[in-house]
């Protein structure tokens, strides 16, 4: 396995974990369950300190894909750059979710108001950790690159049928 099969592999855990720790924290406070609340808490812990080996293998990564043809440095250098911020809000969801817990079990009266700030922090974290992965889609994947000509649509292709 090299750098960019390590990186792929682990940098879904990232985004999708941000995103279940949302529906999960969501689901816990209409539930109203201290437990669920917990677990929602713990969750949210894992996925956002889940953003550190996602970026350790970033470089790792570029090593094996930078001199590819088709790879432009530039697309690497934005998502590299996003990478570095969506790893401080990730330690960041870690560590309030994990102040949240803390609090929680300490004083059960906070847990509520815990869950609450982690779930508008869990929001934030998605939106951070799902652009920074569209940044490093675009490395591979010129179809998902702002300004790429689209194909044209079934209805052209039929005008064009009956120039004939």
């Amino acid at each position: 396995m090299n750098g960019a099969q390590l990186h792929l592999m682990l940098n879904h855990l990232p985004v999708m974990g941000a995103l279940f720790s949302l529906l999960l924290l969501g689901w816990s406070l209409i539930r109203r369950s201290a437990e669920v609340q917990r677990l929602a808490l713990v969750v949210a812990l894992l996925a956002g300190l889940s953003s550190v080996p996602a970026y350790l293998t970033g470089e790792p990564a570029e090593e094996v894909i930078k001199h590819m043809a088709g790879v432009d440095e530039a697309y690497i250098d934005e998502h590299e750059s996003m990478g570095k911020f969506a790893l401080w809000c990730g330690v960041a969801l870690g560590v309030v979710a994990g102040v949240a817990l803390a609090t929680g079990v300490k004083n059960p009266r906070w847990l509520s108001a815990g869950t609450a700030i982690t779930l508008l922090a869990s929001a934030l974290v998605f939106g951070v950790m799902g652009y920074t992965a569209h940044l490093g889609g675009q490395i591979r994947h010129p179809e998902i690159r702002d300004g790429v000509a689209q194909p044209p649509t079934g209805e052209s292709h039929k005008d064009e049928a009956h120039e004939d």
